[in-house]
This record gives structure tokens, sequence and C-alpha cells, in this order.
């Protein structure tokens, strides 16, 4: 579990993980270098998964090794299979995205985190996140290191 004190707002205890998968921390179906490391350390502290319609049929390939787990879906309406899938998670929940399809899981979130990286972000998006990040490994780190979340988000 990860607790992120933030000064002047509500404590933050997050439970689990939910990445987008292409676009987020993937591109063209392949993960992005450096977050390898990254993803075995944010696991000792939450739950990690990742939700996608597999577009590049990569996923399981990709994640699967590292322990990550993932769900699948058809293509079509997979902003509402998203957001099904978090609302029926427990705990508090993070949400990492980029695309329009996210917006519904992000509204589901505690934490939303929104990726501007090679894929681009669907402006909407920005306007129901918490923070904006240049990479997936700056969405990463904002939890490994919990501080930098803190100076982003404290009043």
């Amino acid at each position: 579990m990860i607790t992120i004190e933030i000064p002047g707002r509500e404590t933050l205890t997050i439970s689990q993980i939910v990445f987008d998968y292409n676009g987020t921390i993937a591109v063209d179906g392949i993960l992005e270098p450096g977050l390898k490391e990254r993803f075995r350390k944010l696991k000792e502290m939450a739950e990690v998964c990742v939700l996608t319609a597999d577009t590049y049929g990569t996923v399981r390939k990709q994640c699967e090794p590292l322990g990550i787990a993932v769900q699948t879906f058809p293509r079509a309406n997979a902003a509402e299979c998203k957001e099904e899938i978090v609302n029926g998670m427990s705990g508090g929940i993070c949400c990492i995205g980029n695309g329009y399809n996210d917006m519904k899981m992000f509204a589901a979130a505690a934490l939303r985190i929104a990726v501007l990286g090679k894929e681009g972000l669907y402006p909407g998006l920005l306007a129901v996140s918490d923070v904006l990040v240049s990479s997936p490994e700056d969405a990463l780190d904002l939890l490994l290191k919990p501080d930098r979340l803190r100076a982003t988000l404290r009043t």
C-alpha cells in the first residue's frame, strides 16, 4: 500500500494501480524501456494491473513475465469496459492513462495521472487528471518517490 500525506489535502492511500497500455506505458505494442525495474518495485507496494484492448496482441508477452496482471476486453466500448473493471476494484485506486477511453476509469480513481507520451494525450483527459507527466517513467516515479507527488499536489 502506498500512503501519501499531502499538506492541506486528504491523505492518499493507494492499494491498486491501473495502467492503460498502448500510448501510456507501451508504444506500438512494446513496453517502454526503463519500466521493468520500476514495475518490480511498484508491485512490492501495491497491486498492479494493465487494462487494454491489446491492439497489437503483445500485452501478455510484454507484461506477464513481470508478474503484472493483464485484463483485456473487446476493442469496442473500451471506456465502458475499463470503467466497469475499475469500479469493481476495492481500496484506493490510481489510474494512469493517455486516451479518450481512459476518461471513465479516471472518474472512478482516487489519483489520476495523465501521460503525454509519443502517442499524445487526449486533451479532455487533462481536465480530469490530478497530474500530467511527460513519460511513463515519470508516472511510475511519482508513486515510487512520493515526495514528488506531494510537492505537486500540496495546497
